[in-house]
């Protein structure tokens, strides 16, 4: 009776609901377990699939990943979206404090999506430039609405050059951290925020 009521627990999700699923449980193993020790087998039972129907979803392993990550970079972007009517400098340490607390919570993952785009994995790659260009567009638009900054801030020479590059910045600094470098979480946020006006004003 049990198996049966699971049965038709499971055949009532639609196809997005189970891809939500299985997007879900993997960001959590991702999060706690090195890449190479989260098994498609141990997602498939958590979520109580099987492992064709995952791979039906996702046809490989590199794929699903890719797929946790690309959901975890949206949510990021949602996290630290801007309020509006809010002074941008009083924004960046809070945004700065929600994505190191991220960071911080899925370390494995955050480390496992920097060495894939390092190594040139295609799937990751695509992932990586799609969440790297709209943080830059999320930050571009927060200074253009800004009144210090102002829709002008868009047509100075090196401006989205120089937010590309801090974030780039930014992810050399969390890496670091992450390995054990000597700064506190307010430290790390700090630099990364004087790092930020600082490219900004030059």
């Amino acid at each position: 009776m049990a198996a049966n009521q699971g049965e038709r627990t499971r055949r009532r999700l639609s196809s997005e609901e189970r891809r939500e699923q299985l997007l879900a449980v993997g960001a959590r193993l991702f999060s706690e377990n090195p890449y190479d020790e989260v098994w498609i087998e141990q997602v498939a039972e958590i979520a109580g699939v099987s492992r064709g129907l995952l791979y039906h979803y996702f046809p490989t392993k590199r794929d699903f990943f890719a797929a946790v990550v690309e959901r975890e970079s949206e949510r990021m972007l949602r996290m630290t979206e801007a309020v509006p009517g809010v002074p941008v400098r009083d924004q960046l340490a809070a945004s700065l404090d929600t994505f190191l607390a991220y960071v911080e919570e899925h370390a494995h993952g955050f480390r496992a999506f920097h060495r894939a785009d390092a190594a040139g994995d295609q799937a990751v790659r695509k992932v990586y430039q799609r969440s790297l260009a709209a943080q830059e567009r999320q930050i571009l638009a927060a200074l253009a609405a800004d009144p210090e900054f102002g829709p002008a801030v868009l047509e100075r020479p090196g401006v989205r050059v120089a937010v590309r590059g801090w974030l780039a910045f930014t992810t050399a600094v969390c890496l670091e951290w992450l390995r054990g470098a000597t700064l506190t979480r307010d430290q790390v946020r700090d630099l990364c925020a004087r790092a930020l006006w600082g490219v900004i004003a030059s």
